[in-house]
């Protein structure tokens, strides 16, 4: 179901997908995907809304999407050998994601 979350990096309402619920001292915290700028965000709970109905059925703008057969990479460096090696990674680094994003633009 698709709420609408207030996000603080982008200062306004958003639609919004929620993947996570995490208990917390002051409340909860919520891990959502911004639909409408395919981003991920952590937001409090009172900052959460139901989709009124009109709005739920206008299609959204980003969809969550994989590379297909491409496995995250890294450069292992190994400072008692003196070597490095670039070798698999459990998810894509910064500097990996930068460099695809700017490809994309």
């Amino acid at each position: 179901q698709v709420y609408v979350v207030f996000s603080e990096e982008l200062r306004c309402w958003c639609r919004a997908l929620v993947e996570s619920v995490r208990c917390q001292a002051s409340g909860y915290q919520l891990g959502c995907f911004l639909v409408d700028y395919a981003k991920y965000c952590s937001v409090a709970s009172e900052n959460i809304r139901v989709l009124a109905g009109a709005f739920a059925k206008i299609p959204h703008r980003a969809k969550k999407c994989r590379l297909h057969c491409t496995k995250p990479l890294t450069l292992h460096i190994d400072y008692c050998e003196n070597t490095a090696k670039i070798g698999p990674a459990k998810k894509w680094d910064t500097a990996a994601i930068q460099h695809f994003q700017k490809l994309l633009e």
